[in-house]
């Protein structure tokens, strides 16, 4: 790759890069671990607070806000010649706003085929093509490999939130994952994240009701008031890193979701 190069990212924006990006802020914390993991550490200088992997390298990064609210003036500081934001986990306005100034590349991630394919383009733009590629071998790999529930079509519920409950509806990465799970997701139906009543998930009845550790931190504590609302339903404490982060992450995350069914299936019996 020769510079100036012009990238179209993943949301059909147009931007140019005039040399290979030296100094990288990432504002999405499944990429900012990617970019470690690509050997680009020494390059990223800003990360935001949820920027948590790998653990000792980020702290080390100026934090630049939050993903829904940059702090403009301390990204102007770090002087970027690239951004890399997302879609979804990034809001619009300050996404804008860094675009009248710096070169920003955005992912939008719905499936498996889009974080692969996020990945090799970040490869391409940080001139670590060879590693990205390697990375997306491995992580083929490791899908190809995991079996999902048989017979698939287990009726599930994904809870991200409490008070009010919140759940994972249809097109976004979780539901994807939950797919190669062989979980059927009862609220593919709704919006991405809906909003749902205790009385609507007593009435639907799911067989299986996830609690992801993040965004809201679910913990074994939760099972009980699950129960019962559901007093037949199994209920799980899941890993939601494994099953919503798209970067390099997820190279753990087929040997992680083979435990989740190896379990589930044994609790079914």
């Amino acid at each position: 790759m020769t510079f100036p190069a012009a990238f179209t990212d993943q949301m059909g924006h147009t931007l140019t890069v005039e040399q290979l990006p030296q100094r990288i802020i990432s504002l999405v914390p499944s990429q900012t671990e990617l970019l470690f993991d690509l050997g680009l550490g020494d390059r990223v200088v800003g990360v935001t607070k949820f920027c948590i992997h790998p653990k000792e390298q980020a702290k080390q990064k100026i934090i630049i806000g939050g993903t829904k609210n940059f702090h403009l003036h301390k990204i102007d500081e770090l002087k970027p010649d690239l951004i890399i934001g997302n879609k979804e986990e990034n809001y619009q306005e300050g996404i804008e706003a860094l675009q009248k100034s710096y070169p920003v590349w955005m992912s939008d991630i719905y499936t498996l085929d889009d974080a692969l394919l996020m990945m090799q383009q970040i490869g391409l733009l940080t001139g670590t093509e060879a590693k990205a590629q390697e990375l997306v071998l491995r992580i083929e790999k490791g899908f190809k490999d995991l079996q999902p529930l048989q017979p698939p079509g287990v009726r599930t519920a994904y809870f991200i939130w409490r008070k009010p409950y919140m759940v994972v509806g249809s097109n976004n990465i979780i539901d994807h994952i939950m797919q190669r799970c062989g979980f059927t997701n009862i609220f593919a139906d709704l919006p991405r994240y809906p909003e749902v009543t205790p009385e609507l998930l007593r009435d639907i009845a799911p067989e299986l009701i996830l609690l992801s550790s993040e965004p809201y931190p679910f913990k074994e504590k939760h099972i009980l008031e699950f129960q019962e609302l559901c007093p037949h339903t199994q209920v799980k404490v899941v890993d939601g890193e494994m099953f919503s982060w798209y970067g390099s992450r997820l190279l753990q995350t087929p040997a992680y979701l083979k435990e989740v069914i190896e379990e589930v299936k044994q609790q079914k019996g």
